[in-house]
Order: C-alpha cells, then sequence, then structure tokens
C-alpha cells in the first residue's frame, strides 16, 4: 500500500473512531435527560395518564385495592370497584400507596385547578353528602358517616356500633374511605 492511501485509510479510521465516540457522547446525555425527566415525574401524573383505566393498588396494610381510576389529585386517587353490594368508589391517599400493578409508562401533568384539591376537600364533599363510608386504617376499618373533618384528620360517627361512637382518624392513618 503506498502513502497516500494508508494516509486515508488512517484518517478514515480516526473519523470513525471520533463518530463513535461522539455517538456514544450524545446516547449518554440522551439517557442521562431522560432519567432527569423521569424523576421530576410525580406519581399523581402517572396515575392521571390512566384515567379510565384498571389498576391495583397495594397498601400499607398488604390490602390491594382494585379498580379503575376515576380522578386523581396530587395527594389522592379515586377508584371505581366493584363490592359485595355493587359499584364502590375508593378514596385513597397517595401516601397510603406502597405499589401499584397495571399502570403504564405514560404521564399526563396536571392541568385543572381541581387536581389540586387536598383530601380534606374531597372528605369536606362525603360529610355534606352524609355519605356511608368504611374508614380504613392500618389498625383495620370503622363504618360510619363523617361527622367533622380537620385540617389533619376526620370525625368518623361509627353508626354500625351500638351505642354510636366517635372515632377520630388522623389523615397520615387513613389507608382508604370507601363508599358504596
Amino acid at each position: 500500500m503506498d502513502g497516500p492511501a494508508r494516509w486515508e485509510l488512517l484518517f478514515a479510521d480516526l473519523e470513525a473512531q471520533l463518530a463513535a465516540q461522539e455517538q456514544a457522547e450524545r446516547d449518554g446525555a440522551v439517557a442521562e435527560l431522560t432519567r432527569a425527566e423521569h424523576a421530576s415525574i410525580p406519581l399523581a401524573d402517572r396515575l392521571r395518564a390512566a384515567l379510565g383505566a384498571p389498576l391495583t393498588l397495594e397498601l400499607r396494610d398488604g390490602e390491594a385495592v382494585q379498580g379503575v381510576v376515576r380522578r386523581t389529585a396530587a395527594a389522592w386517587v379515586l377508584l371505581e370497584g366493584r363490592g359485595a353490594g355493587g359499584r364502590v368508589e375508593h378514596l385513597v391517599p397517595l401516601a397510603a400507596v406502597t405499589g401499584v400493578t397495571g399502570l403504564g409508562r405514560a404521564a399526563v401533568a396536571s392541568m385543572a385547578r381541581t387536581d389540586a384539591l387536598g383530601l380534606g376537600t374531597v372528605l369536606r364533599g362525603l360529610q355534606r353528602d352524609r355519605a356511608r363510608v368504611v374508614v380504613r386504617t392500618a389498625a383495620g376499618q370503622a363504618v360510619g358517616r363523617l361527622a367533622r373533618v380537620g385540617k389533619d384528620h376526620l370525625d368518623l360517627e361509627e353508626t354500625d356500633r351500638v351505642p354510636a361512637r366517635l372515632r377520630v382518624v388522623p389523615f397520615a392513618a387513613l389507608l382508604r374511605v370507601s363508599q358504596t
């Protein structure tokens, strides 16, 4: 092989190495940007992308709550499921969720002002409607009507007990509030 051809091969090899190195750097930058984007996505946005889809929420006490996602907010998700008496709605604080199955990779950012509604606001709606609810905590569950909803707790009138009694439940202890 003569001199000019050898130089051409050398430069072609160097160009190929540089191109491969640049591609590897681009791939690494894209991967890093993707990881950074994923790190900024809250669970509520992933749940919002699953509106109308069935999934299962695993709660801190090991209970699995199944249902179709009806609404979600920064602090809670509302599932519609089936129970012995028919349709059941489960209001689940996201802090009570230890795992989700059936959730896709998509995310939808919050667009509605109602997405910022806190747990207390939704619970006050149930209180206003005098809805019969099942309140579940790690200690068990109680049935009744919401008598009061404070900033960080609720008062449940346990109407299925004789005599009826009032139970105060901190929001931090809630696993779900279900309405039949």
